[in-house]
């Protein structure tokens, strides 16, 4: 069996299911993996074959609004197809099934190179003008060019729409972005949560220079948790309240894990990133000596740094729903969040986790400082956050079989068939 996933930031969404094809290769299966990426500096893991792409074209500094995603987008595509033509004129490779990331272009003239090869294709966001990100926010105002500029970026997955043979998309707020012609061929599945090794360690413990000792479940520390400090993951909302946070638990600590740059959206204007700007906004009220900004830690410190907290903060605009959520409510960390349609997805108020106002920081500061004033009234909610993930988004027996189903759907019958056996 010959597999190709193309993410132009390896691994992506396919973390874990890669991470679990080269466990089958260990245990006999034999299949051949390739990764086509634009990452030079990830090191592809021992039998998986990077491959590496650049855009042939990227667009010009002043490019046309309208065309200048489509004009990147064309770019990553051809240069995708060179890059694949030319390993497989020096190696032979052509996959029997291609499992690929929509949003950048990597697929968009696969079909011109391997007409007969599969392509599972993920749609991960379809923009709306209503319903979603955009316009949600009164500090960042739409104006008049922004539905056309948001119907101009869904050109890619338009065009993507009819190179794929089937769709998948991780959640129902996600696939609900998307017109109704895009469901006719769609499957929601998430990428998947590996609660097996994602759970709560009472011992735990995280040490840091500015502390004498480790800090550990005992001491009570809250998280906030993004890739980056910025709007779209409620960092302004965060920062607004978490000078009412410190004053109402004079004994709590904040732990931020997260880049300074901007992952959605424009960056900051100012020198220092958004978080300089939200210092200078709130950074009088606060007690410096009680927050900590940890930066982008390794995985296994983030999973230390959610074992400990006694109040896990999950903010966001309606967008994407991220890992780190599940995650967090995997390792059964008492979970604040934003009331948005994403959340609502993941989490059931009172039930699985606490609902706020994104716009109301003071709304949250107050939920937060109930959380860790009396830890024991919420170990039934945090157990059951855990019970929920492990039903709904666990990956081993959840989501694997469902993607390795509707892999196998499309996978020519002599090329034979990917077994969940080991």
């Amino acid at each position: 069996m010959k597999l190709l996933f193309v993410h132009q930031n390896m691994p992506g969404q396919y973390r874990e299911m890669m991470s679990w094809l080269l466990a089958q290769n260990a245990a006999g299966a034999g299949h051949e993996l390739a990764f086509l990426t634009q990452r030079k500096n990830f090191p592809a893991p021992p039998g998986l074959t990077k491959i590496l792409y650049a855009p042939h074209h990227r667009p010009a500094d002043g490019a046309y609004g309208l065309s200048r995603v489509w004009e990147g987008a064309a770019g990553a595509g051809f240069g995708a197809v060179e890059a694949l033509s030319r390993h497989e004129k020096a190696t032979g490779f052509r996959p029997d099934l291609v499992i690929g990331h929509t949003g950048w272009g990597e697929l968009l003239f696969l079909k011109e190179l391997w007409p007969d090869v599969p392509i599972l294709g993920f749609f991960e966001y379809f923009y709306r003008l209503t319903g979603a990100a955009v316009g949600f926010d009164p500090e960042e105002p739409v104006n008049a060019h922004t539905p056309y500029l948001l119907s101009a970026r869904n050109a890619v997955p338009h065009a993507n729409l009819h190179v794929v043979d089937r769709l998948t998309v991780p959640t129902e707020w996600q696939a609900n972005l998307f017109p109704e012609i895009y469901r006719e061929n769609m499957y929601i599945c998430h990428d998947g949560i590996r609660t097996d090794r994602l759970r709560a360690d009472e011992g735990v413990s995280v040490p840091l220079k500015r502390l004498s000792q480790p800090l550990t479940r005992k001491d009570e520390v809250f998280t906030y948790v993004a890739r980056n400090m910025e709007r779209m993951r409620g960092f302004h909302v965060f920062m607004r309240a978490l000078p009412h946070i410190l004053k109402a638990r004079p004994e709590a600590r904040a732990l931020i894990v997260g880049g300074n740059e901007a992952s959605y959206g424009p960056a900051a204007k100012g020198k220092g990133g958004f978080r300089a700007e939200l210092e200078a906004e709130v950074g009088k009220d606060i007690d410096w000596e009680r927050v900590h900004f940890l930066g982008n830690v390794p995985y296994e410190d983030f999973q230390k740094i959610v074992q400990i907290s006694r109040c896990h903060i999950y903010l966001t605009k309606p967008f994407v729903l991220s890992w780190s959520l599940l995650e967090a409510m995997s390792m059964e960390a008492p979970i604040v969040a934003s009331d948005v349609a994403p959340v609502r997805e993941a989490i059931t108020h009172g039930e699985t986790g606490l609902l706020v106002d994104f716009f109301q920081p003071e709304a949250l500061a107050d939920q937060v400082a109930d959380v860790l004033a009396q830890p024991d009234a919420y170990e039934e909610m945090r157990r059951a956050a855990r019970a929920h993930v492990v039903k709904t988004y666990d990956f081993a027996t959840v989501c694997l079989p469902e993607h390795v189903a509707e892999m196998n759907a499309l996978i020519p019958a002599e090329a034979g068939h990917i077994s969940l056996r080991n």
